[in-house]
């Protein structure tokens, strides 16, 4: 990630979360749901949520994994960091939370369950190095569990692509303050290489024995799910 957007992301994490809550209808909490679910996280078990920005996919985890398990939550912005300790604690959860970059992140070899990233690996400079960081600090028959926008078709697509270029800037600049931020966040949505072609990425960084996914919401949404080598 830039110096340029990781300033972009400290300039709007105060309402980060009031906006993603009213610019999704709230549904991005069911899109982190399913993913928990789908990953086979269960009591115990150990997970890495890189991008965690606010924490809300690391407080599904820990929900999940429970008070015997352990969830670790890494974000290369600061304040994006400051917010979900917050949050963790007001849940009264435990939670370890630590500044990294996707593409050199500070574990070693074969030590989680489970490595997630929502929302995030479409502002990562190098897809497959970070697709390959991903997959080395987790364990071998382990999960690397991604979700991330996608490009609808048809009738529901028309409709997306609409608010995604004419409502959603504008509602992100009244609850943020920051046009810019809104307008580069859909924009780079529209750019990543959603479904097959995602997967083939996955594929290239050769790291999975097998990959699946499964499409969210017509496809405004995808996960993607990758058993480590």
């Amino acid at each position: 990630m830039s110096d340029e957007v990781n300033a972009m992301f400290s300039s709007i994490a105060a309402q980060y979360d009031r906006a993603n809550n009213i610019l999704s209808l709230g549904i991005h909490h069911l899109w982190r749901s399913i993913t928990v679910k789908e990953s086979g996280a269960h009591e115990g078990m150990k997970v890495l949520d890189c991008a965690t920005g606010t924490g809300d996919l690391a407080i599904a985890f820990k929900k999940s994994v429970g008070v015997k398990g352990q969830v670790v939550g890494v974000d290369f912005n600061r304040d994006m960091i400051a917010l979900a300790k917050n949050k963790t604690h007001v849940k009264g959860l435990e939670i370890n939370y630590h500044a990294a970059d996707v593409l050199k992140l500070p574990f070693a070899d074969n030590v989680f369950d489970i490595t997630s990233i929502a929302f995030g690996i479409r502002n990562v400079d190098d897809m497959i190095q970070g697709l390959t960081e991903m997959a080395r600090v987790t364990k071998s028959g382990g999960m690397v569990a991604i979700l991330e926008f996608g490009q609808p078709g048809g009738i529901i697509g028309v409709g997306y692509r609409l608010y995604s270029r004419w409502i959603l800037p504008g509602l992100g600049t009244v609850i943020t303050g920051n046009k810019k931020a809104y307008q580069y966040l859909p924009e780079t949505a529209a750019r990543f290489p959603a479904g097959k072609e995602f997967v083939q990425r996955m594929e290239a960084a050769s790291v999975f024995s097998s990959i699946r996914l499964r499409k969210l919401t017509h496809g405004i949404a995808w996960i993607y799910l990758g058993t480590v080598q």
